[in-house]
């Protein structure tokens, strides 16, 4: 596949084409291939991509308040769901990297992905001014968002878990480590999670204890089998 074929396959995906190609290939360039990269559309793209998803939020979950609204809008435009977003669209493929970045995996790598979904949307806002970057980020965000539990989005488990608890008067769960291995710098934890009055003991491991705490405390949530609204 030539770079063009590839850049009309993204265009595709994205419902943009670019009357500027030069802003889409310059939002698809690390800093590690050319003096001429993506880290300024980068910053433009992290603006409207915050606006753009505040605006969609208020108007769709009048419902969610203030603090619940923030929470989930901070949970959609983090590194981890824009890198999700980015390998739905097989961004990896079409970046120019160095020498070193490609030959480490940096075209796996969430944070380059998360920066050129960003320098993307910057690219976009550019070239076709904000309806058309609303659309292309609305057109990635809205099935996302299909798909997800707005209601406990962006809450950890151990948080999950204990306002379940809470709700229903349950006692709070234990958690007590089981194990813990490895030198200081590269320690080991298993930390199990224990609700005595639901029969309820899960373990979890992690390279902290509070990691390992939040892995058994997911294990203990899904055991639960909550259904969500």
């Amino acid at each position: 596949m030539t770079s063009t074929q590839g850049s009309g396959v993204l265009c595709r995906q994205l419902g943009h084409v670019f009357a500027q190609p030069q802003l889409l290939q310059r939002a698809l360039t690390h800093r590690s291939y050319a003096p001429e990269h993506n880290e300024r559309l980068e910053f433009l793209g992290d603006s409207v991509l915050g606006c753009i998803v505040a605006k969609y939020l208020y108007g769709s979950y009048p419902q969610l308040s203030e603090g619940e609204l923030s929470r989930l809008r901070s949970n959609l435009i983090k590194e981890e769901t824009l890198a999700i977003l980015a390998q739905q669209l097989d961004l990896g493929s079409y970046l120019k990297l160095g020498e070193g970045e490609r030959k480490s995996g940096g075209f796996r790598r969430p944070s380059i992905l998360a920066d050129a979904m960003e320098a993307l949307f910057g690219a976009v806002l550019l070239d076709g001014g904000f309806a058309a970057a609303e659309k292309v980020v609305l057109g990635l965000y809205v099935p996302y968002l299909a798909q997800a539990d707005v209601q406990t989005l962006g809450k950890d488990a151990k948080t999950l878990l204990q306002e379940y608890l809470q709700g229903r008067h349950i006692p709070l769960p234990a958690y007590s480590v089981v194990t813990m291995q490895g030198e200081a710098h590269a320690q080991s934890f298993q930390v199990e999670c224990a609700i005595p009055s639901l029969k309820i003991s899960t373990r979890g491991e992690g390279s902290s204890r509070r990691s390992a705490e939040q892995q058994a405390a997911q294990a203990a949530y899904q055991q639960l089998a909550i259904p969500h609204d």
